[in-house]
């Protein structure tokens, strides 16, 4: 689990491709001296698993499933990334609970620069656009952000410039694409509502209340 406070940038190293499948080695800009093999990893969003270690180096596999509906099938060798290493169960939530499975690709459509923000917004289908509400979460690339606006094909947010330092997102332009997460919460709270347990769809009509139930049951005489 990712909080989608980016910790640092990397970059692509190398690609060996695998069928489908990747293996990426990725240059991190921060010391990597307290993860290990094993440890999740956020690449562009995207939850992956160190498979081999450096101090600034690592070496991930990437399936073709994660390929299909990520940005990586298009990723190239010096692609800059955003990096998030899995948070801690004691860490703040700065940004909101993000999972790093992504959901899909979005396309940035429009880009403005007002005052000191950038205002961009991505075009995305309508299964992503479902789950985004105005003023709610979304994790872009791995970035966890506010959804300003809802349009019937896209969405918009606002990028401060501390985040636009930090991140991939000030390298963007209209026509790029990203990986988008929407905010889980939704997705589970649709899943339960809409999809009743094995023990629900098994369970027996219930007795109807009415007076010859009362009276067969002894509540009444």
């Amino acid at each position: 689990m990712f909080t989608g406070i980016i910790e640092g940038m990397g970059k692509i190293q190398s690609i060996h491709r695998k069928g489908q499948g990747l293996r990426l080695s990725i240059q991190s800009d921060f010391s990597l001296k307290t993860t290990k093999i094993g440890d999740s990893i956020a690449v562009n969003g995207v939850c992956l698993t160190a498979t081999s270690l450096s101090d600034k180096q690592f070496d991930v596999d990437v399936s073709p499933e994660t390929c299909s509906i990520s940005t990586f099938k298009t990723i190239r060798p010096n692609d800059p990334v955003n990096l998030e290493r899995a948070m801690r169960l004691s860490d703040r939530i700065d940004g909101h609970l993000v999972s790093g499975h992504v959901d899909g690709i979005g396309k940035i459509v429009d880009r403005q620069t007002k005052d000191n923000a950038i205002f961009i917004s991505f075009q995305v289908p309508d299964h992503i656009l479902r789950y985004l509400i105005q003023k709610g979460s979304v994790a872009i690339d791995g970035i966890s952000l506010t959804v300003n606006q809802i349009t019937t094909n896209a969405f918009e947010v606002c990028i401060i410039p501390h985040t636009a330092t930090l991140t991939t997102i000030r390298m963007k332009s209209i026509g790029d694409d990203v990986n988008i997460e929407t905010d889980l919460v939704g997705k589970y709270i649709e899943q339960f509502i809409t999809h009743p347990t094995q023990e629900k769809i098994k369970e027996k009509p219930k007795q109807q209340v009415d007076m010859a139930f009362l009276y067969k049951t002894g509540f009444i005489s």
